[in-house]
């Protein structure tokens, strides 16, 4: 890795504000972001590969038993009188039902608070999402020359297609786009603070106009040269740390001929100071209302809430936040796995909506989920195998809900639906009109929207119209 590739990875890992003009994101022209009050896009990416059709199931007659007829092994895992028998689904009622016919959808009871949010409005469900370059059918798969994203069907490359429109290794993300976009709009915003990671570090929010900042329930993630307490004479306190690391580089005879060594520990003074100010700003603000269930998904987003609860103090307009949620690849273990990451997650966003509420802010946060891929239509004897579209949920309070936006077909593998094998879902939804969905809300006009998106002019449809 050389000097220049260490500072980008700097500002990857939240020690540095970007530098400059460095991808088609962020080309020379002018931009005009809407960044009126406040607004947050919260993700929830749920890495492994959702099963789609484990998640939102089909509950007319006809369609269920199709279902049950193509999932044999795992219908029969789940046994009789559980979650996943047809009596005992929760129904969905979109107000749009007219529009997929005879079919009616249901809910596994894990996931009720998703139910109560559908039912009340607060909740849409986006059927058959996926990567795609260009509108594709059936047929289409058969043309040796037809356009069609790369490298389909691969955890690494699919999570990262999501999250950045390109396979593994690339650097930039449509999050870090969108929240690039707002901070070039409103110069007076503390941009330090616009992407935030709950979890891991990964592309989604990476961008170019700042760093994305890390944090956890305890408060800001702290840097490895503090904790390296040996290295800052010994101070353990993370205040004593910080002025023993100015006290060193402010010295006269300070002259580090290694650049490295220089870069890393300017970064880490200047990551030191943000995180402290992060923490300040938590101190003087009182705990969270809502009870959180102990899960690594409900502290996330706890992360999350209490963030936002001091997004005055932070002076921050727009926010784009990061959520990880992962062991969705069950394989075998699907019947007796899945039903407890429903549960996690729906317990988890029914908390976050109800602290959202409680602050007066769930109109002005949306939150979405990912995922690199949902599952084959047909099991295969160790659970399901890597598909291509999905399904995926949109909660806020400016969410137009109750509603299904594309599609949810029945599971009839015959179709033009579905690929010749394994009963993959072709996305009828790209990832980018889903993407454009939320940034638009965001306050991106079309310019910005097309410059992150770089296929979106490929679509009619830009908006797929969840949010108002």
């Amino acid at each position: 890795m050389n000097r220049r590739h260490f500072l980008q990875a700097g500002a990857a890992t939240g020690f540095l504000a970007g530098t400059g003009v460095l991808s088609t994101l962020t080309s020379g022209k002018a931009f005009a972001a809407s960044t009126s009050g406040y607004k947050a896009l919260v993700c929830i990416f749920l890495k492994g590969g959702m099963d789609h059709a484990d998640t939102v199931f089909p509950r007319d007659v006809a369609s269920y038993d199709l279902l049950a007829k193509a999932r044999p092994g795992l219908f029969g895992a789940y046994g009789s009188g559980g979650s996943r028998d047809r009596s005992n689904l929760l129904p969905i009622n979109p107000t749009n039902a007219a529009n997929f016919g005879s079919r009616q959808y249901g809910l596994p009871s894990q996931l009720a608070g998703f139910q109560s949010m559908f039912e009340a409005g607060e909740m849409a469900i986006v059927g058959n999402v996926g990567p795609l370059i260009q509108p594709t059918t059936r047929p289409d798969l058969e043309k040796a020359t037809f356009s069609l994203p790369p490298r389909l069907f691969s955890h690494n490359d699919q999570q990262s297609t999501w999250m950045s429109l390109g396979v593994e290794g690339a650097q930039y993300g449509w999050g870090g786009a969108f929240a690039d976009a707002a901070i070039r709009s409103n110069s007076t915003m503390n941009p330090l603070y616009a992407m935030v990671s709950a979890g891991p570090n990964d592309v989604f929010l990476s961008g170019t106009e700042a760093s994305q900042f890390t944090t956890s329930f305890a408060g800001a993630q702290q840097v490895k040269l503090v904790d390296d307490i040996y290295t800052l004479g010994g101070e353990s306190k993370y205040d004593a740390a910080r002025r023993a690391l100015d006290d060193y580089v402010a010295k006269a005879s300070f002259s580090e001929d290694n650049l490295y060594a220089r870069d890393y520990i300017s970064q880490s003074g200047n990551a030191v100071i943000n995180n402290n100010a992060y923490d300040a700003a938590l101190s003087g603000k009182p705990g969270l209302t809502a009870t959180f269930p102990a899960s690594y998904t409900a502290n996330q987003l706890a992360s999350v809430a209490r963030t936002i609860s001091i997004r005055d103090a932070l002076n921050v307009k727009r926010q784009v936040f990061y959520v990880f949620m992962g062991d969705f690849d069950t394989h075998s273990g699907q019947a007796g796995q899945i039903p407890s990451r429903h549960t996690e997650l729906s317990e988890a966003v029914s908390a976050f909506r109800t602290e959202m509420i409680n602050q007066g802010v769930w109109n002005d946060v949306t939150l979405f989920t990912m995922s690199e891929f949902g599952r084959t239509t047909i099991d295969n004897g160790d659970g399901t195998d890597h598909g291509w579209g999905g399904h995926h949920f949109v909660a806020g309070g400016s969410v137009v809900g109750q509603k299904i936006y594309g599609d949810i077909p029945t599971p009839d593998l015959d179709s033009d639906t579905f690929t010749s094998t394994h009963g993959r879902l072709i996305p009828k939804v790209s990832v980018e009109q889903y993407a454009a969905t939320l940034g638009s809300w965001f306050g991106l006009d079309s310019g910005e929207l097309s410059a992150a998106l770089p296929n979106l002019s490929n679509f009619t449809e830009k908006n797929l119209g969840f949010l108002t």
